[in-house]
């Protein structure tokens, strides 16, 4: 019944691209289909909607994409900026006041199915070889589990809100892409640290 619901309701969008002038690539490997998947294709629709291949997105999948679709809008047009967005999701933390100081910063207790959705996606990262799942345990490992989740899933939401809001393509650039620009950042950090001590830095010459 929801299948052909949803499968009605996505005919009647627009589209962004032709699928005979430019048909969906193949599916990546290693993507197992989900037991709760629809009937009809819909990898298939939300690439023709939206024209972007979410099966290539690490974390997202069609069925996160079609779940945040359907809570916020196919095109996030009562959003703003990604900002906005990821606060109605109860992504982005508050901060509690008093007497101009910040005691705690937490999020909003939000109940959005397009949030639990986002959360999800997050936490499959743990053990996906890309540049997200990279930044995600790198997350993990500083913040703990919990809080590395809703991180990630802010994360999540603003790049959902640019591939749909600016028709950014995603490219995954990988672990080790990742894991040396994280070692450049950390070099600059420290080399700026020992300025201020005045002292000076030596980086040794990998091999």
């Amino acid at each position: 019944m929801w299948s052909s619901i949803a499968s009605i309701h996505l005919e009647s969008l627009g589209s962004k691209r032709d699928l005979k002038t430019q048909p969906i690539g193949p599916k990546p490997k290693g993507k197992k289909g989900s037991r709760n998947a629809p009937q009809f294709d819909l990898r298939t629709e939300l690439y023709r909607i939206t024209g972007i291949d979410w099966a290539q997105i690490n974390g997202i999948d069609v069925l996160t994409a079609q779940t945040v679709m359907a809570e916020a809008g196919a095109d996030l047009s009562a959003f703003p900026s990604e900002k906005q967005f990821a606060s109605w999701l109860g992504l982005c933390p508050t901060n509690e006041q008093s007497g101009g100081k910040i005691l705690n910063r937490r999020t909003r207790k939000v109940v959005n199915r397009a949030t639990v959705a986002l959360r999800n996606a997050a936490s499959t990262l743990l053990r996906s070889h890309s540049y997200l799942g990279a930044q995600y345990r790198r997350l993990r490992t500083r913040l703990g589990a919990p809080k590395a989740i809703t991180a990630m899933a802010r994360k999540l939401a603003c790049l959902f809100f640019r591939l749909i809001k600016h028709g950014q393509q995603y490219v995954d650039k990988g672990t080790e892409y990742y894991e040396a620009r994280y070692r450049e950042q950390q070099i600059r950090s420290l080399t700026k640290r020992a300025q201020k001590l005045g002292l000076q830095l030596v980086i040794p010459k990998t091999a």
